[in-house]
């Protein structure tokens, strides 16, 4: 059964924070961390009701990257989303969708939200694993912080407890194969221009995919034997 991690991006609104920690508790989650938060004082704990602990136990951190540390899977949201598949950056899941998919993954997934009035940035949803969008109507499509978050964390609720499965990579193991992923373009001489596209589409790939753990070192194996053939090197030789 997975773990989960709330983050905030630079949210603005104290009463917003308070409201994200009451839905979280009314689902039974508990571990929320914030990049660069507005102050959090009296109206997000009066907004969170009975769920001030959470605030308590907050974790505060500098960067994006930080707030990820021990995570095995990012998921972006975001209420804008671009039609056709050259535009996998925003190719999102629904969260029923997503709450089914890695319902028996194991390790910690980040629930990553942006700020209330621009959303995540491009480069934020980048680097995230797997997008999530909550439909809604084309009148008047974004939704209240605290909302979004209880709809995705409703969905996630309802699975229920899944059961134990293999053991997914980490996060830092699935950088390492990007990171293998990233010098076989440079071995083939794949172009340039496109290098960056193919390699966020690749990470969108690997994060709708959810491999675990053995798949993943499988995957950097073969890659790895490949970037040697490419440079002139004997596979399965340093």
């Amino acid at each position: 059964m997975p773990a989960y991690r709330v983050v905030l991006i630079s949210p603005m609104h104290e009463g917003n924070v308070g409201a994200v920690a009451r839905a979280m508790a009314n689902f039974g989650f508990s571990e929320l961390f914030m990049v660069d938060p507005c102050a959090v004082g009296d109206e997000a704990y009066k907004r969170a009701k009975h769920a001030g602990y959470i605030l308590d136990g907050a974790t505060v951190t500098a960067t994006f990257e930080d707030a990820l540390k021990d995570c095995s899977l990012a998921v972006g949201t975001s209420g804008i989303i671009t039609e056709g598949e050259k535009h996998f950056a925003r190719i999102p899941e629904t969260p029923r969708a997503f709450a089914e998919k890695v319902k028996e993954h194991e390790g910690r997934i980040a629930l990553v939200f942006g700020p209330e009035d621009l959303g995540l940035t491009q480069e934020q949803l980048e680097r995230c694993d797997l997008l999530v969008h909550i439909p809604s109507s084309d009148d008047y499509p974004t939704l209240n912080l605290s909302h979004a978050l209880s709809i995705v964390l409703y969905e996630i609720f309802q699975c229920g407890s899944p059961i134990s499965l293999p053991r997914p990579a980490s996060m830092e193991e699935k950088e390492l194969l990007f990171g293998f992923f990233h010098q076989l373009l440079e071995a083939v001489d794949y172009p340039e221009f496109r290098r960056e596209k193919t390699e966020v589409m690749f990470r969108r790939m690997m994060g709708r995919a959810v491999p675990t753990k053995w798949e993943f070192f499988t995957i950097m194996g073969v890659f790895s034997d490949a970037v040697k053939a490419a440079s002139g090197r004997k596979p399965g030789r340093n």
